[in-house]
């Protein structure tokens, strides 16, 4: 018969807030949705729960309770750092780990065939409980045959420690008992059911499913399959993270040791942008180096960071040096690189946010060494403007500072005009040339295809123009943005297509 576990973290949120306020330990304490009298208690600890302050009441009443009651903001995102974190840590014991999605702190392990690797169901609920502990929590574990069965019993052992139900009856016996204060149920259901004098989930268990559905609502009635176990749920095990791993295959042997560093750069940006996604810090980093002898051979090197990091200078400087200390028999033709990620602090997360690829200070002092060398206006840039003539739709002005790129992906790469200032004078003889019209040199040849004419006019209201564009191929490929002036008769070369 398949055996699970519920590994619960009691008051998760708490447990977090007392980490971050370890003074607050020996007094009642509280998270709350916001810090303000009104703001909702969500988590209670037991010094609390003895002065009667439970999840749902208002903070201004949980001080009426007691006024020594300390209370605190635990965000969304500390507590689902957390609970990765802890899903990665219970994977050691098991590979179906199944985080709850309607109570922080509960986990679900699938316990099934683990007699031949601990001496017993009780060996491995204790290892569970002593590793959780020296990652600093808190932790009770319960063996049992279901999902609510052990949920209910690992909230309601007070006392800490861990319990294996060995039949399915022990089990059922111990959930009827559980009071339902203890379990993370509904606030409104919860007084609903004491003012019914229902104080145990046995209790509950007896009232007719269809009067639950009917007084209390959908929820109520589902709530009641579930501990009745008339609705069977798999367990639903979360994904572990692929490892991090980049390979490149080098065209041609490579023994030179800065090159190989080169090569291993990209791979390590392209790492930790994956690694920083998943709001990870590499804590270790494997170099597996295939050497062009008869075998095929792998050279494997490993090493570490003093501290899991996303800074890709440190990493690079420990692999410069490990590359230096490494003698090669034969040139490296493919050279692979795995990662290990361990969660990483905020600040770190918004520091590597912080420090993008371009150096924009490393831009402005280029661009300061260029202004000096060859003037004020030598660095400009084009401002869209409202205009009928195409060198009238922009302008160029000096450009003081870089702003900091925005790209957007694209699923087809557009044309690029580029536009000739001021425009090129043409000869208008040499549409008549006898081997055709010659717009540039030779070397590009003549234009063998024209797309327009294309008008264009305006400035009448000062100088009129009016124009006939055309797109001109010549025999080398090259499209060119020409104009014929209807008004001075002239041809103008005014861009290329790119």
């Amino acid at each position: 018969m398949d055996r699970m576990a519920c590994v619960n973290l009691p008051a998760l949120p708490l447990q977090i807030l007392l980490r971050i306020h370890p003074d607050w330990r020996g007094q009642p304490a509280a998270v709350v949705d916001r810090d303000k009298p009104q703001g909702v208690i969500q988590w209670v600890n037991e010094r609390a729960r003895a002065s009667r302050i439970l999840p749902g009441m208002r903070y201004a009443a949980g001080l009426a309770l007691a006024h020594e009651l300390r209370a605190g903001v635990v965000t969304d995102a500390m507590i689902a750092d957390e609970v990765t974190r802890m899903t990665r840590r219970l994977a050691r014991y098991s590979p179906q780990i199944e985080p709850s999605d309607r109570e922080s702190g509960i986990f679900w392990v699938n316990a099934s065939g683990l007699n031949r690797l601990y001496p017993s169901l009780g060996k491995w609920a204790d290892c569970i409980q002593s590793d959780l502990w020296q990652a600093g929590f808190r932790s009770v574990v319960a063996v049992g045959f279901s999902k609510y069965g052990t949920y209910a019993a690992s909230v309601s052992r007070g006392n800490g420690k861990n319990i294996v139900f060995e039949s399915q009856e022990q089990e059922q016996v111990n959930l009827k008992s559980v009071p339902i204060d203890r379990l993370g149920i509904e606030r409104k259901l919860r007084d609903a059911l004491l003012k019914l004098g229902v104080r145990t989930s046995g209790g509950f268990l007896d009232l007719p499913a269809e009067s639950v559905r009917k007084r209390f609502g959908a929820a109520a009635h589902d709530l009641h399959r579930r501990a009745g176990n008339r609705e069977w749920t798999p367990l639903k095990p979360a994904p572990l993270p692929e490892p991090i791993a980049r390979k490149t295959v080098l065209d041609y042997a490579e023994t030179n040791h800065e090159r190989l560093l080169n090569l291993a750069e990209p791979l390590l940006d392209s790492m930790l942008e994956a690694l920083a996604e998943r709001r990870e810090a590499l804590a270790a980093l494997r170099l597996s180096l295939m050497l062009d002898d008869k075998t095929k051979s792998r050279r494997d090197e490993t090493f570490s960071p003093a501290a899991p990091t996303l800074d890709v200078g440190q990493l690079l400087g420990l692999l410069r040096l490990r590359l230096e200390s490494i003698c090669l028999s034969a040139g490296v033709i493919e050279l692979r690189m795995r990662g290990r990620g361990v969660l990483a602090s905020q600040r770190q997360l918004e520091l590597f946010r912080e420090k993008p690829k371009r150096d924009l200070a490393a831009v402005h002092r280029a661009f300061a060494q260029i202004r000096a060398e060859l003037g004020n206006d030598a660095v400009m840039r084009a401002r869209l403007n409202e205009g009928h003539l195409p060198e009238a739709q922009f302008a160029l002005e000096s450009m003081k500072e870089l702003l900091r790129a925005r790209p957007t992906e694209v699923k087809q790469r557009p044309l690029t005009r580029r536009i000739f200032l001021p425009p090129i004078g043409l000869s208008s003889r040499a549409r008549h040339e006898p081997d055709g019209w010659l717009l540039t040199d030779l070397v590009d040849g003549p234009v063998e295809e024209t797309l327009g004419p294309h008008i264009v006019s305006g400035g009448w209201w000062t100088r009129e123009t009016t124009r006939a564009y055309y797109y001109a191929r010549t025999r080398s490929g090259r499209w060119l943005w020409v104009y014929n002036d209807l008004k001075r008769r002239r041809w103008c070369l005014h861009g290329e297509v790119e």
